[in-house]
C-alpha cells in the first residue's frame, strides 16, 4: 500500500514490472495536516481541490469530512474528524485518532498550502489522463462491428475537455490594479493600431467607428431575415480580417497578431467551396453565377488564378461539417486555436448547431440556450470574437416596417441575453422589388424613386452593444459579387475644385 510506504523507510527492492499510477502522498499528508492545523489553509484550495483528486481513498474521506464541517462554519481538528471515521480502522497500522494527529504533526504552513493543492491536483489529472488512454487502447482493440472510430475519437475530445474545464486553479479574484494595466494596454494597442481600434478590424469604416472593431471574448450575433446577405457580410468581414494578418515573433515564442487575424469559420449550411466561390467573386468581380456555370472569358479564367494565387496565403480555415454539436465546435475551435492560432471565429449558422441530448429532450429553446451560453464562454476561454448568425423570426414580414428588432431574434431570449452585440442586417430594395404596383399608376412612380434610392444599399443596425452606442450604418452592396463596402461620404471625397 503505497501509504504504509509513506510512513515508513522503505527497503531497498527489486524494481517492480508495473508502473504505478503518479501520486505523492507525502504532499496529501502535508496539506491535510495543513487544513486540520489552520482551517484558512482550506480556503485556499477549496476552489479547484475536491476529494478524489487524492489519491489513498482515506485521504479522500479525511478531505471530504473536513470540507463539510468548514463549510457548515464549524472547526476541523483531529478531534473533531475522528468521531467520523470508523474507530476500529487500521491505517497503516495507525488507529484514526493517531493518523490524524500524526498529520497535523507533519503539516505544512499555510502559505505553501495552494503549492501542495496544485501538486495533488496536477497528478490527479495525469492518473485521469492516464485513464482516459488505457480506455482509448482498450475500446480500439475490443470495439464493436458496428461502432465508428470517430465517435470514439468524440468521446476521448468530449473527457479531455472535461478535464480541462473542471476545476481550474487559474480563476478566482483578480485585483483591480491588474484589471487597469490590461485596460490601459488596451488603449495603448488601439492607439497605435492603424485606424486606432481596439478590436479586429471588420474592413466597414463606418461600423467599426461605432463598435471600435470586434473585441476580443465578445459574442456577436448577425442577425437577419433569408436573403439579406447575412452569409456575405459574414464571409467579407472573413476575408478583410484574414487578408490584413500580420504577425511577429512573440515573447512566449509564439507568433502574435500585429494587425488583421487568423479566421476560423464553421460553415454549417454551405459548403467550402461555394465560400470559396464567394470570395472569389468578390475580389474579381465576376458574378459568382456565372463561375459556377464557367461562363468565364480566358480574361477572367486569368482573374481567377491571379486572385486565388494571391489568396492561397491568406490564414482563413473553414470547417464544412454540418450538424455538429456545441461540444463538437468548441473542441475544433480549441484545437485550431492550438494548431494554428485563432483571432475571429465566424459559425454560419446558429440554429444548426445542437446541444446536448438532454436540452434538446427539454426543448428547442433550452438548447438555444445552451448554445449561446457555450459560445460566450468558448469566446471568453479563447480570447477572440465569436461572430454568429442567427436567423430571425416571419414576424418581421408582419409589419409595415421591416427593419428588425430584438424581440425579433428566433427561439430563445437568450440570444439577446448572452450577446455582447446584436447587428441587424436590412435591405429595403429586397422588399421593394416584391411589391411592385401596377405599371403607370401613381403609386409605381413612388415605387420607382424609393427604388433607385435603395439600389445597391444596404443597413446593418446596432440593435445591442454592451460598451458603445447603438445606431444604423449604410452600406453598399453588390448583390452580384455578394459584396458589401463602404459609402462615399461627402467629407471623405477629395475637395473640389473651384
Amino acid at each position: 500500500m503505497a501509504l504504509e510506504s509513506a510512513l515508513r523507510k522503505p527497503l531497498p527492492e527489486a524494481r517492480p514490472e508495473f508502473r504505478q499510477a503518479p501520486h505523492n502522498i507525502e504532499a496529501e499528508q502535508a496539506l491535510l495536516g495543513a487544513v486540520l492545523v489552520n482551517n484558512e489553509a482550506f480556503y485556499r484550495i477549496s476552489d479547484f481541490l475536491e476529494p478524489r483528486h487524492f489519491f489513498e481513498p482515506i485521504h479522500q474521506k479525511i478531505f471530504e469530512v473536513a470540507a463539510g464541517l468548514i463549510r457548515a462554519g464549524k472547526v476541523a481538528t483531529p478531534v473533531t474528524l475522528k468521531t467520523f471515521l470508523p474507530a476500529d480502522a487500521d491505517i497503516a497500522g495507525l488507529t484514526p485518532a493517531q493518523y490524524l494527529a500524526r498529520l497535523a504533526a507533519e503539516a505544512t504552513t499555510v502559505i505553501n498550502a495552494e503549492d501542495y493543492g496544485r501538486t495533488i491536483y496536477d497528478l490527479s489529472i495525469r492518473r485521469e489522463l492516464i485513464r482516459i488512454g488505457e480506455d482509448l487502447v482498450n475500446v480500439a482493440y475490443d470495439a464493436p462491428v458496428d461502432s465508428v472510430p470517430a465517435k470514439q475519437i468524440e468521446e476521448a475530445e468530449k473527457r479531455l475537455y472535461e478535464i480541462a474545464e473542471t476545476g481550474r486553479y487559474d480563476g478566482g479574484f483578480l485585483r483591480f490594479s491588474d484589471a487597469l494595466k490590461d485596460a490601459v494596454d488596451l488603449a495603448s494597442k488601439a492607439y497605435q493600431r492603424d485606424g486606432h481600434l481596439s478590436g479586429l478590424a471588420t474592413g466597414m469604416i463606418d461600423l467599426d467607428h461605432l463598435m471600435g472593431g470586434l473585441q476580443q471574448s465578445d459574442l456577436v450575433i448577425l442577425a437577419g431575415r433569408p436573403g439579406m446577405g447575412k452569409t456575405a457580410l459574414a464571409t467579407n468581414v472573413a476575408y478583410n480580417v484574414a487578408v490584413e494578418y500580420r504577425g511577429k515573433p512573440g515573447a512566449d515564442g509564439g507568433i502574435e497578431t500585429v494587425t488583421g487575424g487568423i479566421v476560423g469559420f464553421f460553415s454549417l449550411e454551405m459548403s467550402a467551396e461555394q465560400l470559396a466561390t464567394r470570395i472569389l467573386s468578390e475580389q474579381t468581380e465576376i458574378p459568382s453565377s456565372r463561375i459556377r456555370r464557367g461562363d468565364i472569358s480566358e480574361t477572367d479564367f486569368a482573374k481567377l488564378a491571379a486572385a486565388a494565387q494571391t489568396m492561397q496565403s491568406i490564414p482563413l480555415y473553414i470547417d464544412e461539417t454540418g450538424g455538429i454539436s456545441i461540444a463538437q465546435l468548441a473542441a475544433r475551435a480549441r484545437r485550431l486555436k492550438r494548431q494554428r492560432g485563432l483571432d475571429l471565429m465566424i459559425v454560419d449558422y446558429l440554429q444548426l448547431l445542437s446541444g446536448s441530448t438532454r436540452r434538446a429532450l427539454e426543448g428547442r429553446v433550452q438548447e438555444v440556450t445552451e448554445i449561446t451560453t457555450g459560445l460566450k464562454a468558448l469566446a471568453k476561454e479563447l480570447g477572440v470574437p465569436i461572430l454568429a448568425i442567427s436567423q430571425l423570426s416571419r414576424q418581421v414580414e408582419n409589419r409595415d416596417d421591416k427593419r428588425p428588432q430584438l424581440s425579433d431574434l428566433r427561439e430563445s431570449g437568450s440570444i439577446e441575453q448572452d450577446a455582447d452585440v446584436v447587428l441587424f442586417v436590412y435591405r429595403e430594395e429586397y422588399y421593394l422589388r416584391n411589391k411592385e404596383p401596377r405599371e403607370g399608376s401613381e403609386e409605381w412612380f413612388k415605387w420607382e424613386t424609393d427604388l433607385k434610392a435603395s439600389e445597391n444599399r444596404a443597413e446593418i443596425i446596432i440593435g445591442k452593444q454592451r460598451h458603445g452606442p447603438i445606431g444604423t450604418i449604410k452600406l453598399s452592396f453588390e448583390p452580384q459579387f455578394t459584396r458589401f463596402g463602404n459609402l462615399a461620404r461627402e467629407e471623405r471625397l477629395p475637395e473640389r475644385r473651384q
